[in-house]
């Protein structure tokens, strides 16, 4: 890694281990060789008194590159001023994360840079959130991250695909080998029994050696027994602290309490545990005047081993040497040490209010309160991790059934937000839903619908929300009941739920008197009653001229389109609305809306640009902890493997999909991978095997039915009938579907449809159906265009009209390679098959560029700058400059003044004509 940091390769590593197992050896020894290679370095330290504070760690962070952050752009800057508490602002993690990229790029722009993390899982959420990010985006600069953490504790770093070493322990030989360099006058049974006892921990073997000579009886426990490991450890280092003298205990316990107190601090509230108190402090009480402990008590700690001196800072020299020190102290004096703490901390309100609440053995509101209030200011700074835990905890100290309920509910909200599943459902099942009002009740029921959705074909989920929404109608709660008829409806479409379920949450909704052109009511129309309301919505849709600045209403318009299939009016809102949340930093909805810009840039062949959007999405719901919508992008990218003909690959990634936990239930998510599975079959030749797949989409009992976008599959079905020569069948789905094209002129529909009867209609009707195909305008459907020019052509060559198909097979065979599907090769084979020779393709540009690279050139033909690139992509502007020196040879181009002309080209050559 450090190699390749001098190669200009950025790189991470999560090392995991329990503890004493050599992480911090690790990295210390990667520190060292870093600065022999000439790396700059920052180093971070998670500690557990700071765990609760919001971006404690980034200050450790940033603080030394303090001086860079005016030369960030303003939005930059105001993110992380924000996280420092120095504007009102809520920092959002990506930006924030943006920010920090930015800093220790610059930082490495005169050397490589090692970013060592130490004990990472005592880092807040949102410090662990940011340091992820970084690392999922070094790959083209000179920094190294290494984090160490212990194996137990589950988190953003070990569960976001970051590499990972598993530390474990040492071999017989290699223990061996410690032992007799840190205890090289062992005897032979003594060192066997250190062996035996230590099992291969390093640690262990550098400190039971010492236990050998005491007769104490925790030295005895620490080399017999059945105790782990860390237990053994925890009594040696308690042993040794029981010989020091008593000033130093008490320094040594309050240092356990908070390892982050100012030296002086610390002497302070040591001399308030030697005072004697045997009892904890009354709340109220004043402070203590007695004398603070001197500074030469720590120095036999020090000598013990026990503490290390960095800087002006005092550390352990272990994190489990601050485990024994806290197990040692009575609970009394950890009262009194916590209570003492937050004395000293008067000007430190976070700090102060969790000591507070260490120091409260029963309820206590007035202390709840102090967390409550915690909990507030770490979401006026986006820490929303560090706000749920605040609020948790100071539910727990709340004896008021009804305000407990609240902030439990509060939290499980916020829990939920962060798509932190099972720590929403687990606050919620806290919570007394007997106190709660009907409002707090409606809230509960959506943190437990998002978090626990169950099968999203099940009526009777939506028939709850239902009878919920109308309780809120009457109680006049008309933002709630919106809530809840959007989630109704949602599940209506996603799951393919019965008609009869739809017309209940429209029915209910429109007693709420929105205005017919709101944005939420079309949504909800469409998404719940997409057949019966469907032409009105897109009737209104054509006509709506809407406010483009909110964006949450460009994502509902869109939406709307999107499931009516209106794809072309559905680019335009979705485009905009992901233009907002990318200018907002919000990651998570854009996520999600990037989930549909690729959808529909698929049907509407705008190829490129899906590629990227697809792979952005799912990159970005991923890292948002965003499961089903990551699931939806990559359904998304395995049809679209499907229609470039890449059948194994596609094969693969429907499979996944479908064996996916999150996809029960989800019938657009399974109609996608089936369809994928059926187009993928029959551009390998088994077109008995495609119908068959294909099939299973129209079968309204198949979980991989949707009643819209099945009818987008009618194309694939009626190619795979003709040539599986059961057109009969395939005409009893088109009959149904011509039907509900009546009821509703979903442009996708209504193409999908037109194309299907050119195919399985009687030979006789042929002419006329392709004549109706044609008369549909699909100058923004190249896909649907393509297909019709190529059925076309085909058909004529059948009937021996040789010099008339010619020109359709050549148009679909250019529309296919420009766009890289699967079909240009039957079209190519159509036109050999008429006399007409047809080599394979040139290699595309568009080709040869990663999804990303693909992206910054886009943009960069817009003439953004490579920082406005980076902002837009959650990028830093010097892996923008990266990826731009990469994709010039690509294009063939020499500099950025031909990337306007050279993607306008390769745009051209993606379109229909």
């Amino acid at each position: 890694m450090l190699a390749g940091a001098g190669a200009g390769q950025g790189s991470a590593l999560v090392v995991r281990g329990p503890a004493g197992i050599g992480k911090s050896s690790l990295l210390l020894a990667a520190l060292r060789r870093a600065r022999q290679r000439g790396f700059s370095t920052l180093s971070i330290t998670g500690a557990e008194a700071e765990a609760a504070l919001p971006f404690a760690g980034l200050h450790q962070l940033v603080r030394p590159m303090a001086e860079q952050v005016p030369h960030l752009t303003d939005r930059l800057q105001r993110a992380v001023r924000a996280a420092f508490g120095e504007n009102d602002h809520p920092a959002d993690v990506f930006t924030l994360g943006l920010a920090v990229l930015e800093l220790l790029e610059e930082r490495a722009a005169a050397c490589p840079l090692l970013v060592l993390v130490e004990d990472a899982h005592w880092l807040d959420p949102e410090t662990l959130e940011v340091i992820g990010f970084v690392c999922r985006r070094l790959r083209d600069q000179p920094v190294v991250v290494l984090a160490a953490v212990r194996e137990q504790y589950p988190g953003v770093l070990t569960a976001g695909g970051l590499a990972q070493l598993d530390l474990h322990r040492l071999d017989d030989q290699a223990s061996r080998r410690l032992l007799r360099a840190s205890a090289p006058g062992l005897g032979a049974e003594e060192r066997e029994r250190v062996l035996d006892v230590a099992d291969g921990n390093p640690l262990a073997l550098v400190e039971l050696p010492g236990c050998l000579d005491s007769a104490s009886p925790a030295h005895t426990e620490a080399l017999e027994g059945l105790l782990p490991v860390n237990e053994r450890l925890i009594n040696a280092f308690a042993d040794r602290l029981a010989q020091l003298p008593r000033p130093t205990r008490a320094a040594l316990t309050v240092l356990a309490v908070d390892t982050t107190l100012p030296l002086t601090s610390l002497l302070t509230v040591a001399g308030e545990l030697l005072g004697g108190a045997s009892s904890p402090p009354a709340p109220d009480s004043p402070a203590s005047t007695r004398p603070p402990v001197a500074a030469p008590a720590l120095a036999a700690a020090v000598d013990a081993g026990l503490l290390l001196t960095d800087g002006h800072r005092l550390r352990f020299r272990h994190p489990l040497v601050r485990a024994a020190v806290y197990s040692a102290a009575s609970m009394v004096e950890r009262v009194v040490v916590h209570t003492a703490v937050a004395d000293v901390l008067a000007d430190d309100p976070d700090r102060r209010a969790w000591h507070r609440a260490a120091a409260t053995l029963a309820t206590d509101e007035q202390v709840s309160s102090e967390l409550e209030a915690a909990a507030g200011r770490a979401l006026q700074r986006g820490a929303l991790g560090v706000a749920v835990n605040a609020l948790e905890r100071a539910a727990s100290l709340s004896e008021d059934a009804v305000r407990r309920t609240s902030l439990l509910l509060r939290a499980a909200e916020i829990a939920s937000q962060l798509n932190d599943r099972s720590r929403a459902v687990e606050l919620v099942s806290r919570a007394d839903w007997h106190s709660m009002d009907l409002a707090a009740r409606a809230r509960l029921v959506l943190v437990q619908d998002i978090t626990d959705p169950g099968d999203l074909h099940d009526a009777d989920r939506v028939g709850d929300l239902v009878r919920l929404a109308a309780q809120l109608v009457e109680q006049d709660l008309t933002d709630l009941a919106v809530a809840v008829c959007w989630r109704a409806a949602s599940r209506c479409w996603w799951g393919a739920v019965p008609e009869s379920s739809g017309q209940d949450v429209v029915d209910v909704f429109h007693r709420l008197g929105l205005h017919p052109d709101d944005p939420r009511t079309l949504a909800i129309e469409a998404y719940a009653q997409s057949q019966p309301r469907g032409a009105s919505v897109l009737q209104r849709l054509a006509h709506l001229v809407p406010d483009r600045s909110d964006v949450d209403a460009m994502r509902f318009l869109g939406g709307a389109a999107l499931v009516l299939g209106d794809f072309v009016t559905a680019s335009s809102y979705m485009a905009t609305a992901a233009a907002g949340y990318r200018a907002q930093g919000r990651a998570a909805l854009l996520a999600r809306t990037m989930s549909s810009v690729s959808f529909i840039r698929l049907w509407l062949g705008n190829w490129p640009a899906l590629r990227a959007d697809a792979e952005e999405a799912t990159a970005l719901a991923e890292e948002s902890a965003d499961a089903f919508w990551a699931l939806a992008a990559r359904a998304t990218q395995a049809l679209h493997e499907a229609m470039r003909g890449q059948s194994v690959g596609a094969t693969a990634h429907a499979e996944r999909v479908l064996a996916d936990p999150d996809a029960a239930g989800v019938h657009f998510v399974a109609e996608a991978a089936q369809h994928t599975r059926g187009l993928a079959a029959a551009f390998a030749g088994r077109h008995e095997e495609a119908f068959e797949l294909l099939l299973r989409c129209f079968d309204p009992t198949s979980p991989s039915f949707h009643p819209d976008m099945s009818g987008w599959a009618l194309p694939d079905l009626a190619d795979a009938a003709a040539r599986a020569r059961r057109t009969p069948e395939a005409r009893q789905v088109l009959a149904r579907y011509e039907a509900r094209s009546q009821v509703l002129p979903s442009p996708a529909l209504i193409a999908s449809v037109a194309y299907a009867r050119t195919v399985v209609c009687p030979e006789a009707e042929r002419e006329a159906a392709f004549a109706a195909a044609f008369a549909l305008d699909l100058s923004q459907w190249p896909v649907h265009r393509g297909r019709l020019l190529l059925a076309y052509g085909s058909w004529l060559r059948r009937r021996k009209r040789i010099l008339e198909c010619r020109g359709p097979l050549r148009e679909a065979r250019d529309t296919f390679e420009a766009l890289g599907a699967g079909w240009a090769q039957l079209a190519r084979e159509e036109l050999r098959a008429s006399g007409e020779d047809s080599a394979g393709p040139l290699p595309q540009a568009r080709e040869q560029l990663t999804a990303q690279e693909l992206q910054v050139a886009l943009l960069a033909a817009e003439g953004l700058s490579n920082r406005e690139i980076g902002q837009r992509l959650f990028l830093s502007h010097r892996t923008v400059g990266s990826h731009l020196y990469r994709l010039y040879p690509k294009l063939g181009i020499s500099g950025r003044a031909h990337l306007r002309a050279a993607m306008a080209h390769l745009q051209r050559s993606s379109a229909s004509t």
